[in-house]
């Protein structure tokens, strides 16, 4: 088979990868921070500037997958 087959496979692998490992953990973060603010409404301010936080942390996991996928089809 030919190189290029195997690069966009590869590509293609660690976009994939890296985007539902990304998009699992921004679901279970976004899911604890509602469940706690349903016991505690009160504490809405203070949990929702924290969980944009740590979804923007996670999100960084894809975001570099993506960067690897590009450097792999164009570098």
């Amino acid at each position: 088979m030919d190189p290029v087959v195997f690069q966009q496979l590869a590509a293609g692998l660690a976009i994939g990868i890296g985007a539902v490992g990304s998009a699992i953990g921004e679901g279970y973060i976004a899911g604890k921070a509602l469940e706690a603010i349903g016991r505690n409404p009160e504490a809405s301010d203070k949990i929702t500037p924290l969980m944009f936080v740590t979804m923007a942390i996670a999100e960084s996991t894809a975001i570099y997958a993506l960067v690897i996928s590009l450097i792999i089809l164009f570098g």
